[in-house]
């Protein structure tokens, strides 16, 4: 028998299969027989369920076949919107077109597509090819558009107040935005109906407008972002975007000294003027302070401190001389505003030209005060600066019957303290005197001693915290169902202590869901739903919550309040104040505040609806408003001891013009001197475990006279060693930042003086003092990638995306000095939150720049991560997979791996652990069962530096932590995630397939 030859069964083998191909992809008519290859969709764009699609989007299908142009109809394709029950919401009208080439039918919609909209493309089964074989079965697939940006955050913020006038106004973005889109005709700032001249600028999702112009003081301005700004999809904001913004009032003198047209005024008097705000010290000098005699100016310097001007003349005034004051326009607050007009005034002095004894215009304690601390300082202020050597033990003593007490004397400003070396005795009377020994600047002393008298505690007991005031009040009745409900303490808590927990609210048995806030003194429950109609509510804060010492209330406080019938209109009311109702011991220079249960109309709240007085007489002062609260802000301090009366009437109206149901009134006393306190530190007192490089801050109750804080009342000690640093002063927290790090596992004690004052020129009641230790073992210093640390990929000569969706998260993308041209996969590959900056783009301008000075902090970066010493690096070498490696620096001598496991990194507890590893060659991590980097104990992947002498090549479905830093090149293979940077000094980096990189 003849066997078959090989050739003839290849040949055999291929015909059979090309009969069977034909045979699948053939059209059959309804007698079975073969009409030739059926027509498919071959691909779409966009792709099935792809995401963020363009809004001008055209729509494309390709057939794998030539089709016949004339079954390409309105009937044969269409573009819908289908709803959750299967019901077509909408049918997109466009044209239709075919292009034989490519074999692709196009569809471009008549208007662009709806953001955030899930379309559906529907190819019917009537299309056919050219030989007439129809479309088997209908195409169906669906996308969705991008989301609208939008904008997320403005500076100033909306209804902010106290602006500069040479502020440059910002709008933060959601996402990128198309630079082109951003210019004079989409973001305005209009003063009423006139628009501001300015320039606007884009870089890093952040929209700026410049003024030509200062901006004019006490001013409303109206910022707005248009419809015409879109996202580099094209994708335009859902709608305009406004927002408001005031400029800050001009300052003002609100007293002198001597007052004006005063007579008999010594001849040794200094000169001085209060302001109504904090100035600008550099703006009071001699030129904006002068004194003059007709036109004979006088010769004198001129200081500023705590709100006030000096003059001090250098020689004695003349007897029976009338003299002119003036403080010039010049005078600017640190937001660069000056007086309105140049403030001048004229005093006489006396025919004797006698000198005026200096006087004590208060004390603290007051004089016959009860119930007062045991660690209390007493202190006494004058009526003018005194010559602060005759303020000593000798001439300031604290007696407890006939026995000296013990203890330092300091003098600030006007005021002088005596510190007891050790607590006074519970429930004894004290007596203090300043003598005739106390003299003034220009030797003149007290006319005589001046003694007051106090009577301590019984016990230095702790005080618990009460609720004082809530919103609704309690058996509330008629309550809005969308209401937020608040409690106001009698002190700061600690916000830790309030929560969900801590603040509940209940129907009957029924937990009610919402979110609990702390701010200020004040404790807000928001419910996630709006309330029911006509049913009781039963709030509660707990003995969970606790003051700032630890102290809890208490017992639990509990009230109750009933809901509308329905959402009708409800008044507003007015749900705390600051100060609370009969508060004591009120701050001379208190800003008075009432706020709201909701927004109210600005243009409702103002002098005539917000008055403050004590007794029957008003006193002058400036109202403002923002947010929900309105604040009264008095012309000149007000007096000590008297009780004042604040009103809020029924003018004042919500926006939806319904009025206070009526007059809202509280009262407070004021006091002679209120303190200010140290609320919190960082670190805590007793903390452990802090890192070497920690700036020490101290947070104070209320704004302090930055001039106060200082190396000499802020203080770092290690024993009886002083640490060398710097202090810095912003809002109302001091910093002291050391100039080198600290030891590890060492005790630092922190102390800030009395000498820190208010504007008040009040200082702390007693010195502040806290501790805390460092780290037992050093962790190494953190690289710091300065502004390199922007990207998630840099590279010099390429970046591509092989395949796949990759996406880089808020980070950008920058190449230097490789060219646009060089970065290639974008699309598909996504920037969420970010932008990709070449070396050649001319727009926004200072790219180039921006990306040179990139990479010299990279290669900066890069140095130091591989010259680190300190701590002594570990030798490591080959495959880490498995291990487990505490903080510190691990250097290999040639190329290292990640193989046979997940490598992990403890912290051991400490979040600013650092890992630095220094690698002489390659490194490669394998995917798969291993090569992972796992975080445990807290540590952090922003913390974690690859510095790497060749290239890296991070394999598949690798999860990899840290901040590649290459000189060559770095390779992400298919699936391989990142939280960190991949960064490369001299190469390129590529991404091979589907790769994501996250911000650490």
């Amino acid at each position: 028998m003849k066997t078959e030859t090989t050739k003839k069964r290849l040949w055999r083998t291929i015909l059979v299969a090309f009969s069977i191909t034909v045979f699948l992809g053939s059209c059959q008519d309804e007698f079975d027989q073969l009409l030739g290859i059926c027509p498919e969709v071959e691909s779409t764009n966009p792709s099935d369920e792809a995401i963020g699609v363009q809004l001008n989007k055209t729509i494309a299908v390709t057939f794998n076949d030539t089709m016949n142009p004339t079954s390409i109809t309105d009937a044969s394709f269409s573009l819908r919107v289908i709803n959750s029950s299967g019901e077509t919401e909408n049918i997109v009208a466009g044209a239709l077109s075919y292009d034989a080439a490519t074999n692709t039918m196009s569809f471009l919609p008549d208007a662009p597509l709806a953001p955030n909209t899930t379309y559906t493309g529907k190819v019917e089964p009537i299309v056919t090819d050219l030989t007439g074989n129809v479309l088997q079965t209908p195409y169906i697939w669906t996308f969705t558009t991008g989301e609208s940006p939008a904008v997320i955050a403005t500076d100033p913020e909306d209804l902010s107040t106290g602006n500069a006038l040479n502020k440059a106004i910002t709008a933060k973005f959601s996402t990128s935005m198309d630079p082109e889109t951003i210019k004079a005709s989409s973001f305005t700032i209009k003063a009423g109906t006139t628009t501001i001249a300015g320039v606007v600028s884009y870089m890093d999702s952040t929209a700026t407008f410049t003024p030509s112009i200062d901006l004019l003081p006490a001013t409303t301005y109206t910022g707005t972002i248009s419809v015409e700004a879109t996202n580099t999809d094209g994708i335009p904001l859902a709608e305009e975007y406004t927002w408001t913004f005031n400029t800050g009032d001009a300052p003002t003198v609100v007293s002198v000294d001597p007052k004006d047209l005063e007579k008999n005024v010594a001849g040794n008097k200094v000169i001085s003027a209060i302001f109504s705000e904090m100035m600008d010290g550099a703006s009071i000098n001699a030129s904006s302070f002068t004194l003059k005699t007709g036109t004979v100016a006088v010769a004198g310097t001129v200081s500023y401190s705590d709100l006030t001007a000096v003059f001090k003349p250098l020689t004695q005034l003349l007897s029976n001389t009338t003299y002119t004051a003036t403080i010039s326009k010049t005078a600017k607050n640190p937001l660069g505003i000056s007086i309105t007009n140049d403030f001048v005034w004229n005093f006489t002095t006396s025919a004797s030209n006698v000198a005026v004894a200096p006087t004590v215009t208060s004390t603290d304690p007051l004089n016959n005060a009860t119930n007062v601390a045991l660690n209390k300082v007493v202190k006494a202020t004058f009526s003018e600066a005194m010559n602060s050597s005759t303020v000593t033990g000798a001439t300031f003593t604290l007696k407890q019957g006939n026995t000296a007490v013990a203890g330092t004397i300091t003098y600030s400003g006007t005021t002088a303290s005596f510190t007891p070396n050790s607590p006074l005795s519970p429930s004894l009377v004290y007596t203090a005197t300043i003598t005739t020994g106390a003299k003034n600047s220009a030797g003149t002393a007290l006319a005589s001693n001046y003694q007051w008298a106090f009577t301590t505690a019984a016990s230095n007991v702790a005080v618990a915290p009460t609720v004082t005031s809530t919103d609704p009040v309690n058996n509330a009745t008629n309550i809005g169902l969308n209401k937020v409900v608040k409690a106001t303490f009698s002190e700061l808590m600690n916000p830790a202590t309030i929560s969900g927990t801590t603040f509940t609210l209940k129907q009957g048995a029924n937990t009610i869901n919402g979110s609990v806030t702390y701010s200020g003194t004040t404790a807000s429950f928001s419910p996630s739903n709006p309330l029911s109609p006509n049913l009781t509510y039963t709030a509660t804060i707990t003995t969970g919550a606790k003051n700032l010492a630890g102290t809890a209330l208490a017992s639990n406080y509990v009230w109750n309040f009933t809901t509308a019938a329905s959402n009708v209109a409800v008044a507003p009311t007015v749900t705390s104040t600051d100060p609370v109702n009969n508060a004591t011991n009120v701050a001379l220079n208190k800003v008075v505040k009432a706020t709201f249960s909701e927004a109210m109309n600005s243009s409702t709240v103002t002098e005539a609806t917000f008055t403050l007085k004590q007794g029957n007489t008003a006193v002058a002062g400036a109202v403002t408003y923002s947010g929900t609260t309105a604040s009264f802000t008095p012309n000149s301090p007000l007096t000590p001891s008297l009780v004042y009366t604040a009103t809020i009437t029924t003018g004042a109206k919500n926006p939806a013009g319904t009025a206070l149901a009526s007059n809202y009134q509280w009262t407070f006393t004021t006091a002679a001197v209120v303190a200010p306190r140290v609320l919190s530190t960082d670190p805590q007192n007793n903390a452990t475990n802090i890192e070497l490089n920690k700036v020490v801050k101290a947070t104070f109750s209320e704004l302090m006279n930055p001039a106060t804080i200082s190396g000499t009342t802020f203080t770092l000690k290690q024993g009886a060693n002083t640490i060398n640093g710097s202090v810095t002063y912003s809002g109302t927290t001091a910093s002291f930042s050391p100039s080198n790090p600290l030891s590890p596992n060492l005790t630092y004690t922190a102390t800030i003086t009395t000498g820190a004052q208010n504007l008040a020129g009040t200082g702390l009641a007693e010195d502040y003092v806290w501790t805390f230790k460092t780290l037992t073992q050093q962790s190494a210093s953190f690289v710091d990638l300065k502004t390199a640390g922007r990207f998630g990929i840099f590279a010099a000569t390429g970046i591509s995306n092989n395949a796949g969706f990759s996406e880089i998260r808020n980070l950008d993308v920058g190449i230097t000095p490789g060219a646009r041209s060089s970065v290639t996969g974008f699309p598909p590959a996504k920037i969420i939150n970010g932008a990709i900056y070449a070396s050649d783009d001319l727009s926004p301008a200072g790219v180039a720049a921006m990306l040179v000075q990139a990479k010299k902090d990279l290669t900066e970066a890069y140095l130091f991560a591989e010259g680190a010493t300190s701590p002594a690096p570990a030798t490591v070498a080959g495959d880490q997979g498995g291990k487990t490696l505490a903080p510190g620096i691990y250097k290999s001598n040639s190329t290292l791996l990640i193989q046979s496991g997940d490598l992990t990194l403890d912290a051991q507890g400490d979040p600013n652990a650092v890992w630095i590893f220094q690698i002489a060659s390659g490194f490669t991590t394998v995917g798969g069962a291993g090569g992972s980097v796992i975080l445990s104990g807290g540590a952090q992947a922003k913390n974690i530096f690859w510095q790497v002498g060749s290239s890296a090549t991070i394999g598949d479905n690798t999860k990899f932590k840290g901040n590649v830093l290459a000189l060559t090149s770095i390779t992400m293979n298919s699936n391989a995630t990142i939280v960190g940077r991949m960064l490369v000094i001299n190469g390129a980096v590529v991404m091979t397939n589907t790769n994501i990189i996250e911000k650490p």
